[in-house]
């Protein structure tokens, strides 16, 4: 999943996500599972460790992959919407190794049940990211295809690759056209009230837009091949209607598409220089110097309200904040991290006991070759069990009823770290961004600081 051009990677998160967990395909819900995330937040938190990239590793986004995703199906009518979520939660923990949060939602909308795993393309320690390797998704089919086995799912035994996209193949709707995503562009951006005409189309060229002016309003984004008029959008969007909506003379129809952004209390200052160095027009920087100045005063007003106007009571802020936000953290990931374990553990306990005849069976056929083959799947899953329980420290393995019960407990322990979370979260993110601006501001470089320090300077 690649940032979309004229679109902020939140955006671009936000309707990944959205998609994947519509109540209306996961059963209201219910059928959205995560690790090292919460689901009601995994954009802000995919963003967040974007940044925190940044700051630690000195390196741009830029174009880069911001997240992937695996899509998993299964046989219609051989599986529950429940088990289904399991397995991919298990999918995407073994294919991650444990070391990127994800999200699993489980679609029942279609005859055949299938899971969208999206995961996060930075590490949970915000130092590295994941990139694909050569023979990745056979890889990850035979991955997916001993973990189906182990639940006793049948698998395709001779795939064939297809040659149209995803969407294509499963018979979803045609991608939008150019004349759509123009629509919702202007839309998005009206929503946001532009002072007047003028900033309108500021706004459109920092989407990505080239403008043509003439007799007839036109732009075109780097997608398309020619330029597109507005009279031709329809209803709400010639040049005169749009002109109107600016100036409140007007109210132009609600389109279904039209999604509002959430309103945040401040946000991160643009560094203009950076920007115009990367081919930015004039019309952008104008843009962005009134967007900065907007910034600052709300940066200012959350300094003021919380009494952080020194600039050493601010440092101290965002360090008590940060290690909250860390310990909270710290503290899920472990209950989930165990609590996958238990769930993977408890999956081979059961496929250990329902195999197990088969397999002494097979012993005393003197392993046969014959008798493998009949019993191939069994035999596969009974062996991959015994692996898994060779692997671990202890030779003496809980019973059932002991791993319910720690996982009961980890689950309440989960569930009440996250009613603080949340709050410690946004406070830590907040004080983080201002003490960013500040910075900017003053033309102060935290890192630079730390290394003159170590280097005594």
């Amino acid at each position: 999943m690649h940032q979309n051009k004229g679109k902020t990677i939140a955006d671009c998160l936000g309707d990944r996500t959205d998609y994947a967990m519509n109540p209306d395909k996961t059963e209201g819900g219910e059928l959205v599972t995560s690790y090292q995330c919460d689901p009601r937040t995994v954009q802000g938190e995919f963003l967040l460790s974007k940044r925190q990239y940044k700051t630690i590793t000195g390196r741009e986004h830029s174009g880069d992959v911001i997240a992937y995703q695996i899509r998993q199906s299964f046989k219609p009518d051989e599986v529950t919407a429940e088990e289904a979520n399991q397995i991919g939660y298990e999918l995407g923990l073994v294919f991650t190794k444990g070391n990127h949060s994800f999200i699993v939602a489980t679609h029942t909308d279609k005859s055949h049940i299938h899971s969208h795993i999206i995961f996060n393309s930075t590490s949970l320690d915000c130092k590295k990211k994941f990139r694909n390797f050569l023979g990745s998704g056979k890889a990850l089919g035979r991955l997916s295809d001993r973990i189906c086995l182990e639940h006793g799912l049948s698998i395709i035994e001779n795939p064939k690759r297809s040659k149209g996209h995803y969407g294509k193949w499963l018979g979803d709707k045609k991608p939008l056209s150019h004349s759509e995503k123009l629509r919702q562009t202007i839309d998005e951006i009206l929503t946001k009230k532009p002072t007047d005409f003028a900033t309108f189309l500021q706004a459109m060229e920092t989407a990505g837009y080239a403008i043509k002016q003439g007799k007839y309003l036109a732009f075109k984004s780097e997608e398309q091949q020619k330029f597109i008029r507005l009279r031709s959008l329809g209803e709400g969007y010639s040049e005169d209607e749009i002109r109107d909506a600016i100036a409140g003379k007007s109210a132009r129809p609600e389109r279904k598409s039209a999604k509002k952004p959430p309103e945040k209390s401040f946000n991160l200052i643009i560094d203009i220089q950076a920007k115009m160095a990367q081919g930015k027009t004039a019309g952008y920087e104008q843009w962005a110097k009134k967007f900065n100045v907007k910034q600052m005063s709300k940066t200012l007003n959350y300094l003021t309200e919380n009494k952080l106007l020194r600039y050493a009571d601010l440092e101290a802020k965002a360090t008590q904040a940060t290690e909250t936000y860390d310990g909270l953290m710290a503290e899920i990931k472990s209950a989930e991290k165990r609590m996958a374990e238990i769930q993977v553990l408890r999956t081979h306990i059961v496929n250990y006991a329902k195999t197990r005849e088969v397999y002494t069976a097979y012993r005393k056929a003197g392993y046969s070759k014959k008798f493998f083959e009949e019993h191939r799947a069994d035999l596969t899953i009974h062996k991959a069990a015994k692996a898994y329980f060779s692997s671990l420290e202890t030779k003496k393995l809980p019973t059932m009823k002991e791993l319910n019960g720690e996982y009961a407990t980890l689950l309440t322990t989960k569930k009440e770290a996250y009613k603080t979370y949340r709050d410690a979260k946004t406070e830590m993110q907040e004080v983080l961004t201002a003490k960013a601006n500040i910075d900017s501001f003053m033309g102060y470089d935290p890192k630079k600081t730390e290394q003159e320090k170590s280097q005594g300077r």
